[in-house]
């Protein structure tokens, strides 16, 4: 397992930007698929965005699409969640994930498809 450390949340308006961290220690997380999740109060764990294990493929949910981009330094054993037009809706804990043994290309989606978490960072929208 990597030891995962989210960063970057907060309290915004409606429409302001957030950048949060994931920050990967333990073994060098190019050998891992990542992927952040959030969780809303009362609300199931969902997937917002997963990127391949060198960055070659990425996946969003669709209400973020267009607002939302995963990225990944491998150098610096980090992977981030630009967070552009926010909404009151996405309010949520936010959580990164990582999976071993996957390929240059996979993405994953599912609770159950990954190794580790982090402990989540909050991100609160005011409208």
């Amino acid at each position: 397992q990597v030891q995962l450390v989210e960063s970057g949340g907060g309290l915004v308006q409606a429409g302001d930007s957030l950048r949060l961290s994931c920050a990967a220690s333990g073994r060098a997380d190019s050998t891992y698929a990542m992927g952040w999740f959030r969780q809303a109060p009362g609300e199931e764990r969902e997937i917002v965005a997963a990127i391949s294990r060198v960055g070659t493929s990425v996946y969003y949910q669709d209400s973020v699409k267009g607002r939302f981009t995963i990225s990944r330094d491998n150098a610096k054993n980090t992977v981030y969640l630009q967070m552009n037009s926010l909404k009151p809706e996405d309010t949520a804990v936010y959580y990164c994930a990582a999976r071993a043994g996957s390929t240059d290309w996979t993405t994953f989606t599912g609770l159950a498809d990954y190794d580790s978490w982090g402990q989540g960072t909050q991100v609160t929208v005011s409208s």
